[in-house]
């Protein structure tokens, strides 16, 4: 991301030497040995700069996450009434995705502290949150009206969370190597298959393969599935794997 001063989100020198001092720290004493003190010396600044940019030492360690659900609140209120919701709050999740793509470095190394401090396990957790309640809310203004619309723009918003966190952790795991996008398409094409509206149009490349992880080798085949109408979801993707010979 650019440092630019006309850039959105553009980040100041100063908060970029906090950050790096922080995990320069962290990584040579460990995070609960590293002092709000120490970081501020090291980054050669005072202790009122560092709160100017960070209210805790927890908040250095995850800089970008205020940015990117602004990025996801403004995409979302944008959407005007011909975006598909599911498909939408798919992309939504993709802007969470670039913002670790961007840097797959400090994402591993953020990565591998988080899982080794609790605190930090549980402040990620909270920023999770807040983007599955972004997704939610979007969710349930598309939703509105309907006898079970809070309810499955909760599912949803859940299941959108879930896949894309899946992905991500299985790309950090592998020390940021291979395609992320490809890898948090792979997942995201579930939902979109088990929860997108049939007026959504064309999936993404590769989505629908993605469902199924690869059992329709042959394109042009038909399958006819007979399911009741209150069916669960689940059952109907069971019973389509099951048609496929994978259950």
């Amino acid at each position: 991301m650019s440092s630019s001063s006309t850039a959105p989100h553009a980040k100041p020198p100063m908060r970029d030497a906090l950050v790096a001092a922080a995990f320069r720290l962290f990584l040579e004493r460990g995070y609960e040995q590293t002092t709000v003190d120490d970081i501020v010396a090291l980054a050669g600044v005072g202790r009122r700069s560092f709160f100017r940019y960070f209210p805790s030492k927890e908040d250095v360690v995850f800089p970008d996450h205020e940015g990117c659900l602004a990025d996801m609140t403004a995409f979302l209120a944008a959407s005007g009434p011909e975006c598909e919701p599911v498909r939408r709050v798919c992309d939504a999740a993709r802007l969470v995705l670039r913002m670790y793509a961007e840097n797959p470095t400090f994402s591993v190394q953020r990565y591998r502290l988080t899982k080794k401090v609790p605190g930090l396990r549980a402040y990620e957790l909270s920023v999770v949150w807040r983007y599955e309640r972004a997704l939610a809310e979007y969710l349930r203004g598309r939703y509105a009206g309907r006898p079970d619309g809070t309810l499955r723009a909760d599912v949803i918003a859940a299941a959108v969370v879930a896949a894309h966190n899946n992905a991500l952790r299985s790309w950090l795991r592998s020390d940021g190597e291979g395609d992320a996008a490809a890898t948090v398409d792979h997942a995201l094409g579930y939902v979109q298959a088990a929860f997108g509206t049939e007026d959504a149009g064309p999936a993404p490349d590769g989505a629908s393969a993605a469902l199924f992880g690869g059992l329709v080798e042959h394109p042009d085949d038909v399958v006819v599935l007979v399911s009741r109408r209150d069916a669960p979801l689940w059952r109907v993707v069971q019973e389509i794997e099951t048609a496929f010979g994978r259950a």
